[in-house]
């Protein structure tokens, strides 16, 4: 396969990613809020700023508003990590390898892109912003369908897979690393560790439910963070996702065991694995999280190293 084709699916599927779960999150803070409890100092919260923070966003020395920021993160054409923009680069890019990836999948993308991008989108955020949130998770994962069922399992869809599973896991990370607090640190106003509820990021990534199901203990702040880390039966933990990748990459490489980013993510897996065991109840979530962000930006440059040289600029942008 072409270097570029190859770097172009690689990035449609990191950009369908990024938007659902832009989407997600933006969806999961504002159902939280609407439900706080400002009686819970210890609740670990995903707040409006924290939003711009997870997505690098640059904030103006302004007071964060919730309606500023929906619109930003949604609606904002030269924000690079609002939802819009994401599904207009994946658009593009899904229009360079029409003929690479299926018809269904391409007019999944395209008519999202067309919707989101006509009407009084703006005045739907107004009224309420669940149902475009809750447009652009179905048409994501349409397309997610679309890809399981109508494309090859060749290199092509292993590049578009590896695109998507890593991104989901940097936005996991992200999350985790602003939402975390450190060791040691306390709350107002509480005597112990800031480890009370979290619910906001479980339904920051739309894991409550399998949190519910798999987890016996409350969902605070350290079984939430370790269950997104380490719990490989739920499909979107770090750790399922880098499974994900290495499965993808191993496939798609025609000598993986000479392949830096497919040897990484062996070591990455087999890392995370030991620390899902050793967890302990006062571990260091927060370190950990920033360890394998940092492991994956590796891999991240590995992988254009090895199979995208000669590609060109990306055609996606990095959340820094």
């Amino acid at each position: 396969m072409l270097s570029r084709i190859a770097q172009e699916l690689f990035w449609l599927g990191r950009n369908v990613a990024r938007a659902e779960h832009t989407a997600r999150m933006l969806d999961g803070v504002f159902q939280a809020s609407l439900q706080g409890r400002p009686d819970d100092p210890s609740g670990v919260r995903l707040g409006w700023g924290s939003i711009l923070a997870i997505m690098g966003a640059k904030a103006d020395g302004r007071p964060v508003r919730r309606d500023e920021v929906l619109n930003r993160m949604t609606l904002t054409r030269e924000e690079p990590a609002s939802v819009i923009s994401c599904v207009a680069r994946a658009r593009e890019g899904a229009r360079t390898v029409r003929d690479v990836i299926s018809a269904e999948m391409w007019e999944a993308v395209n008519t999202t892109h067309l919707a989101l991008s006509a009407g009084d989108l703006e005045g739907r955020m107004q009224m309420g912003p669940y149902s475009v949130f809750q447009y652009v998770k179905e048409r994501s994962a349409l397309f997610w369908g679309l890809n399981s069922r109508t494309m090859l399992r060749d290199e092509a869809r292993a590049f578009l897979v590896a695109g998507g599973r890593i991104e989901s896991a940097d936005m996991v990370l992200r999350m985790l690393r602003v939402a975390m607090p450190a060791p040691g640190e306390h709350a107002e106003g509480t005597d112990g560790v800031r480890d009370g509820q979290a619910l906001a990021l479980l339904q920051a990534v739309g894991g409550f439910q399998a949190f519910r199901r798999a987890v016996p203990a409350p969902p605070n702040a350290g079984p939430v963070a370790r269950f997104l880390l380490y719990e490989r039966a739920y499909p979107d933990s770090v750790a399922a996702s880098v499974d994900a990748v290495h499965g993808a990459l191993a496939d798609a490489d025609e000598a993986p065991r000479s392949s830096e980013p497919v040897l990484r993510l062996s070591r990455l897996a087999a890392d995370l694995e030991f620390r899902g065991r050793a967890a302990a109840e006062d571990g260091n979530l927060a370190e950990a999280s920033s360890l394998v962000q940092s492991e994956l930006a590796l891999i991240d440059a590995d992988i254009a190293e090895r199979y995208f040289a000669g590609a060109g600029a990306a055609t996606g942008t990095v959340v820094a």
